[in-house]
């Protein structure tokens, strides 16, 4: 069974079983027809993934690997705020006129501060500390900049990446693993897209940084699955897993910036069919 089906079988289960629901209350997104969109929600959730024993993909239905790289490359490799960048859609519905998505993800990772005598933006600060500094306890970013969120069509919702280095005893390299900080999130359509995105993150850092990937620790502080996914999502967990694929990355890349979405495959990868999934704005 791969264990990111297990950690999300157990995650559901514990938000529908334990979780609070907002119904009543005054909340912000809403369904197309403008019905309130209430959510059954857990504080605090955290999930811990061994990347250098799995890829962390659900089998229970199909994550898209090369759509999810794509968006974690447009905030982190392109820095861009316009989706005219991105090959998908998912961000369509913030976006205004031109595209623009505000100052908001990819933006706030382009722009440049002092550092090191020089000026450098919070992607390639990661990069340098990692090769230079690498038991710093200070690499990581942060893209809920609150001087700026009024100009954000939507507001971050993972927000902050922390770099951790470690070393085994008697291991000549180095171990890459990571916290993802996430404010919110919408479990039955988001959770593992993140996952798998950051997963792919820690492995290119790692590559090119000359270490290997180790843990990802995912941090919730608002896990809710919404009142419209509580059947889809019932109906998902009693799916049989399957076997986790295996997961490659392109070994002739070194620059994080010449990664492209087709430098990550998936070998042998079987899910379960797909699932019409009502997306709350």
């Amino acid at each position: 069974m791969s264990l990111a089906d297990k950690i999300f079988i157990d995650m559901c289960k514990d938000i529908l079983e334990n979780g609070t629901s907002t119904e009543g209350e005054k909340v912000r997104p809403h369904w197309e027809d403008g019905t309130p969109a209430y959510t059954v929600k857990k504080f605090g959730v955290v999930n811990r993934y061994d990347l250098s024993k799995e890829f962390p993909i659900l089998t229970l239905r199909k994550t898209a690997l090369k759509s999810a790289t794509d968006e974690m490359l447009w905030i982190w490799q392109k820095k861009s705020n316009n989706i005219n960048d991105l090959h998908s859609h998912i961000w369509d519905e913030w976006a205004d006129e031109d595209g623009s998505i505000g100052k908001a993800y990819g933006y706030q990772m382009g722009v440049k501060h002092r550092y090191k005598e020089g000026m450098m933006d919070q992607v390639d600060r990661v990069i340098y500390d990692l090769k230079n500094n690498p038991f710093s306890r200070r690499i990581m970013t942060n893209l809920y900049v609150h001087q700026d969120l009024h100009e954000m069509n939507l507001y971050p919702c993972a927000y902050s990446m922390t770099f951790n280095v470690t070393q085994e005893k008697g291991e000549g390299m180095l171990i890459l693993n990571a916290v993802l900080n996430q404010r919110s999130q919408d479990v039955l359509t988001a959770n593992n897209w993140n996952v798998v995105q950051y997963a792919v993150l820690v492995h290119m850092l790692a590559q090119v940084c000359g270490m290997k990937a180790g843990e990802l620790v995912h941090v919730i502080a608002d896990a809710h699955i919404y009142d419209r996914h509580i059947p889809i999502v019932e109906e998902l967990i009693k799916r049989e897993p399957r076997e986790a694929p295996v997961f490659r990355i392109n070994p002739d890349i070194h620059d994080f910036y010449e990664f492209t979405r087709n430098d990550v495959t998936v070998e042998n990868y079987s899910a379960g069919p797909q699932i019409e999934i009502p997306v709350a704005i």
